[in-house]
């Protein structure tokens, strides 16, 4: 057991590879723990309990960490029992009885990255190191100087020594916009590229790069929260303190960590982080509790390993491994085939996962997963369970590379694929009954035609029961019709035929949205209806014309020439005119004077102070203006809220300009 927890520590610490979900690695060490605590005579210095796990990797210095950088003790109950026990013991440590006060405690985030050590000297950055085995790390000062969030110079400290721990992360718009870099690389055929399975590999590979320009191909974020070796500085005399000391000094500390009192306190803060974990724009598995007061920590010491005042609470794990039985393919709206997993069931995320998503043929191939094998399952709030990889162990049996079928699981129609593109499509279109029911869905949803009450299970019934067969007979539907289907009574039916009534009454946008064309998404829609404000100029519009609207390149526009030229996409369209759907019209963009705002990229960033982004992206869009995610040379203006990160750092070096709220509300009331 020992040797397994060493061997899958090397992959997470040293390779940045891990082979099992952390979940499992913690589920092992805890075994291990209460092997050890049963029979102490078999406790030996090398075990893994004993010592933190870590290697120097070839190519990098060893740095020796003056003050050792310890690990904190994990407890893994979920539940308020976990921090309850925690106070338990700093009450009984420090001789506490019921009648003496609560103890204060600093909780805080616990982030998913890479911890480091910043040697500052005279107020300047001189060092950088990663943790290691706790004694000796890594030399990694190349790398951490292109993280624009690590100050090279402190404000106001003139200290011999200030050495700063924290935790070098990766956030998720970034991570995301890194994955979809590397998918274009690995689809123009550059060799020896690879998107990553999350936020915390991709930021520990970029930290330990041997040159120092791969590095910044990856955007990184820091976050203090602790002090190594100290000389010549005041150090506050609480946890909370020394946060907001290290604000005051340059250094970017996480400002959801609060001071609280006893385990009363504790639990509150788990709760309400586990509320907001889905919305953070980084990861974190869990809150960390510190004893407040520094000097009740040094009353209360360390362990071997880890500090006794400390501890780190997780939340349920987000990855686990389960058996892949099989792979059936599922069919999208737009006829996309998309590969799905059918899992042995696994507890992950908070919820039981029996399927998973493996994207397409390609990204399989790139895992090496097939049947049979035991696979790395994840699942983070809503977004859909994917399948991330296999733990690598040989195959008993030979099993086949899965294949694409020629023809629709569905409806048998040819199942064709992009030229370039890594997506097989069925061409059936609406005759197909799974794109049918999936594009009735699109067509009411929120942001298309917003039909109140015409739901999954509704329209399941409707096609399956021949009541819908394309679009415009849901304009047809009648509350005695509805009436008859499965716990549809007579208030629902009428409910419903109200909500399709008032769907008639739209936008030009909304209705192209609901349509479904390939590539015509939300934004694209507004940008079809801005530029041509007329459904008729659109639907006769050349390639060449269509190409004259902001943003839409040589692919969207022959797929949504060619969509208006089907025939049978003209009937629907016309089927819906006559059922009644009518918005307002005007002569368009292509003909009118152009809006103040045309031309002139924003990019939206953090969380504004009373305007929801939405609301921001849509009084932006209203006056002409384009809403991108990321920050490019191109882009115009950068507005920032609270917890702005990376995209503001680089509007900074890139001297873009850069509103607050009120500066953006100034601008679009310019006249």
């Amino acid at each position: 057991m020992r040797q397994q927890l060493l061997d899958h520590a090397r992959s997470y610490y040293v390779l940045d590879t891990p082979t099992i979900p952390d979940a499992e690695y913690d589920a092992l060490y805890q075994e291990l723990q209460a092997i050890e605590a049963a029979h102490p005579e078999l406790v030996t210095p090398d075990s893994p309990t004993q010592r933190v796990i870590g290697a120097v990797l070839d190519g990098l210095q060893p740095v020796r960490h003056v003050v050792p950088m310890l690990s904190i003790d994990t407890e893994t109950d979920t539940t308020a029992a976990g921090a309850e026990k925690f106070d338990a013991r700093v009450r009984k440590a420090l001789g506490l009885t019921e009648a003496d006060p609560p103890v204060e405690y600093a909780a805080e985030l616990k982030f998913d990255g890479l911890a480091i050590n910043l040697r500052y000297e005279g107020g300047d950055l001189v060092q950088a190191a990663t943790r290691g085995d706790g004694e000796t790390g890594e030399d990694v000062t190349h790398t951490v100087r292109t993280i624009a969030a690590v100050p090279k110079r402190l404000k106001g400290v003139k200290a011999r020594v200030l050495e700063i721990r924290g935790e070098v992360f990766m956030r998720r718009d970034d991570f995301e916009a890194l994955n979809e870099r590397q998918r274009k690389l690995i689809e123009g055929g550059a060799k020896g590229e690879k998107t990553f399975v999350n936020p915390r590999n991709a930021a520990a590979g970029a930290v330990r790069q041997l040159d120092a320009r791969n590095a910044v191909k990856r955007p990184l974020s820091f976050f203090a929260y602790g002090l190594g070796e100290v000389d010549g500085w005041t150090v506050p005399p609480t946890q909370t303190g020394l946060l907001e000391a290290f604000d005051a000094i340059g250094l970017p500390a996480s400002p959801m960590h609060q001071r609280v009192q006893g385990a009363a306190g504790l639990i509150d803060f788990h709760i309400a982080i586990a509320a907001l974990r889905d919305s953070l724009p980084y990861d974190i598995d869990g809150v960390v509790y510190k004893v407040d007061d520094r000097a009740l920590q040094e009353k209360l010491g360390f362990k071997s390993r880890e500090p006794r005042w400390a501890v780190a609470q997780k939340y349920p794990a987000q990855e686990k491994t389960t058996l892949l039985n099989a792979i059936d393919i599922q069919v999208g709206r737009t006829g996309k085939l998309t590969p799905v997993a059918k899992l042995e069931p696994v507890f992950v995320g908070g919820t039981t996962v029996s399927n998973a998503t493996l994207h397409n043929v390609f990204e399989i191939r790139r895992k090496g997963v097939r049947v049979g094998d035991t696979v790395i399952v994840r699942r983070a709030g809503d977004v859909i369970p994917e399948v991330v990889g296999r733990i690598a162990t040989r195959r008993k049996n030979y099993v086949p590379n899965f294949r694409m079928p020629h023809a629709c699981p569905v409806c048998a129609s040819r199942v064709v694929r992009e030229k370039g593109g890594v997506d097989h499509r069925c061409s059936g279109g609406l005759f197909c009954a799974a794109q049918r029911k999936i594009a009735i869905l699109h067509f009411a949803g929120r942001r298309a035609l917003d039909i109140e009450g015409l739901g999954d299970k509704i329209v399941d019934q409707l096609v399956d029961g021949g009541l819908v067969e394309t679009l415009p007979d849901v304009y047809a539907l009648t509350q005695e019709r509805l009436e008859g289907l499965e716990r549809m009574g007579d208030k629902s039916a009428a409910k419903l035929v109200a909500g399709i009534a008032a769907s008639k009454a739209t936008t030009l946008a909304r209705f192209l949205y609901g349509l479904g064309a390939r590539h015509v998404g939300e934004s694209t829609a507004k940008d079809l209806a801005r530029h041509f404000g007329n459904l008729e100029r659109l639907m006769a519009a050349s390639v060449e014309q269509l190409l004259e609207v902001a943003d839409v390149g040589p692919i969207v526009a022959e797929s949504v020439h060619a969509f208006f030229q089907e025939p049978h996409n003209r009937e629907v369209i016309a089927g819906l005119r006559r059922a009644g759907l009518a918005w307002e019209e005007s002569e368009g963009q292509a003909s009118a004077a152009p809006l103040p705002l045309s031309g002139k990229t924003f990019v939206l960033t953090g969380t504004l102070p009373t305007l929801a982004r939405e609301d921001a992206k849509e009084m932006i869009e209203s006056l002409g203006g384009k809403v991108v995610g990321s920050v490019s040379k191109k882009t115009d203006w950068v507005v920032a809220g609270a917890e702005a990160g990376s995209k503001l750092a680089k509007a900074t070096e890139l001297g873009i300009a850069i509103l607050d709220e009120a500066g953006l509300l100034a601008l679009l009331d310019a006249p």
